[in-house]
């Protein structure tokens, strides 16, 4: 009877802790997915299937992490030289088509489509590219006559089972920029994203063999190593304005390694023991990319439990809150790793949870990203139950964008609105120069007094991406029929709330 009263009375704790959590959750936290498609890894789950399966495919992620209340995608488009998009700078990836430099049998052009569809769904879309990887193995037979390989041969660095772009060419800095400009150009992406891919992590007994283009390019004085991490300094600083030129609201994202230095080699380096660090082996310093104002956010890739001796997800999470600055930082999160990893402490179904409580309990971690998209749809049921009751319980909107303008935001207006009996259409106006992405609905008590916009009030959030008007179930009222609505920018600065009133509406529609 004792052991029983006490296991009651430790649920009844628990109960009481999850709750307290549920009320504390953050407003604004960036809740976002990788969708690999290199190797298909995430989708297309089968790339000789139809467009039309392919897109129920990806319409499968969007529905399970809509239902986990997440408000981001990191889709990756551009994986080893290819696209999944057409365009004159890259061939068709195969990962998509089923051979490379072949396009889809549909004319739906499928980088358009994945975007409206993740902005119906209420998620921002984050176009993630791999700049330099050109291969993903040695076999040059499957690749498109219009690959990098072929036209430009002299780019290509063979090194362990892959050629890569050579980093310290040029031309080829300028024409990654000169992708990612047509994409930022020509889609209503909400972000770009590169992962931790840039010189390659370092293969035993292999050399990665750019001699020549170092004594080529590289200014008198300067060393190797220092000349490599110039090299991708450009390229981010680059890429970083070319995106503010073009659309100063889309945000530039990287996903680096976790580790930029262990403090054995540098006392500004976290208490680690990684066998390769970010800043020595791939020759990235995101520490300088933040000081410089060169991103938007930064995601450090902390794929290692909290108790881990050689990498602590704890201490690196604490690093990185120290050593951020001028950026958001939200944290990588190994997902993939749960029940599935030598590391005993992935067993436990809390490991995850407790990566993202400690995440929200540090200053200036705004949010998660998770890898990789089917990490938690199959063989984690009891994680993703334990996700959606007590960690992600409610919806919540994306932090602002740190380099957004300091004037303030103009707040869009209610045009009409039109009662088509099961739903209602609400027709705005905007003079703002800044496009909207999303109108929020929130449910709230009274029709006089200004509403609190809590996240556990936000009914749904509707894409007005490229639109002058939304529609609202009428069932999403409520009994005293009132909601209020506001407005999300492409700086992802949220309006004042707009009172809408069911009882005050006049039919002066007819149903279709």
């Amino acid at each position: 009877m004792l052991k029983k009263t006490c296991f009651l009375f430790l649920v009844f704790i628990i109960s009481c802790q999850a709750q307290r959590l549920r009320k504390d959750l953050p407003k604004k936290e960036f809740r976002g997915v990788w969708i690999a498609t290199v190797a298909n890894i995430d989708w297309p789950k089968q790339k000789e299937e139809s467009w039309e399966v392919k897109k129920k495919d990806f319409q499968e992620f969007l529905k399970f992490y809509k239902e986990l209340n997440f408000n981001s995608v990191i889709v990756q488009i551009r994986t080893a030289g290819d696209a999944l998009y057409p365009t004159d700078l890259a061939p068709w990836s195969r990962y998509l088509t089923g051979q490379e430099g072949i396009a889809p049998s549909s004319t739906e052009n499928p980088l358009s489509w994945m975007i409206k569809e993740a902005h119906s769904w209420g998620f921002e879309f984050h176009a993630w590219f791999n700049p330099y990887r050109a291969t993903i193995n040695l076999n040059t037979s499957i690749l498109s006559p219009e690959h990098d390989f072929f036209k430009h041969p002299t780019w290509m660095v063979p090194y362990g089972k892959k050629y890569y772009y050579n980093p310290g060419i040029p031309e080829v800095r300028k024409k990654l920029v000169e992708i990612i400009d047509e994409v930022v150009a020509n889609y209503p992406i909400d972000g770009v994203h590169f992962d931790d891919y840039f010189y390659p992590y370092r293969v035993r007994n292999a050399s990665f063999n750019d001699s020549l283009t170092f004594k080529t390019h590289a200014k008198e004085g300067i060393s190797l190593d220092d000349w490599r991490r110039a090299n991708i300094d450009s390229l981010v600083k680059n890429t970083y304005e070319i995106i503010k030129k073009r659309k100063p609201w889309v945000q530039f994202g990287i996903s680096p390694f976790g580790v930029w230095k262990n403090n054995t080699t540098d006392p500004k380096g976290s208490a680690t023991l990684a066998g390769q660090t970010t800043y020595d082996d791939l020759y990235a310093d995101p520490i300088l990319w933040m000081n410089e104002g060169w991103l938007d956010y930064i995601v450090p890739q902390l794929y290692w439990s909290l108790k881990l001796s050689v990498a602590s997800h704890k201490i690196l999470a604490n690093w990185w809150v120290k050593n951020s600055i001028n950026t958001n930082l939200y944290i990588g999160n190994g997902a993939y790793k749960v029940y599935n990893n030598s590391d005993s402490n992935w067993d436990k179904t809390m490991e995850l949870p407790r990566q993202i409580v400690l995440g929200r309990r540090l200053d200036k971690i705004q949010g998660n990203v998770f890898f990789s998209a089917k990490s938690l749809i199959s063989e984690r049921e009891d994680l993703v139950r334990y996700l959606k009751s007590n960690t992600y319980p409610y919806p919540s909107l994306t932090p602002e964008s740190p380099h957004r303008p300091m004037t303030l935001q103009a707040k869009p207006e209610i045009k009409k609105i039109i009662d088509w009996g099961s739903f209602l259409q609400i027709h705005f106006i905007s003079d703002s120069t800044t496009p909207l992405r999303f109108a929020n609905v929130y449910k709230t008590k009274s029709a006089e007094r200004k509403p609190k916009l809590r996240s556990i009030d936000l009914l749904a959030k509707v894409s007005v991406v490229q639109k002058e008007s939304f529609t609202v179930g009428k069932g999403l009222f409520g009994k005293k029929g009132i909601l209020a609505i506001t407005f999300t920018d492409a700086y992802r600065r949220e309006s004042e709330g707009i009172i809408i009133n069911l009882n005050q509406t006049q039919q002066n529609g007819t149903k279709k």
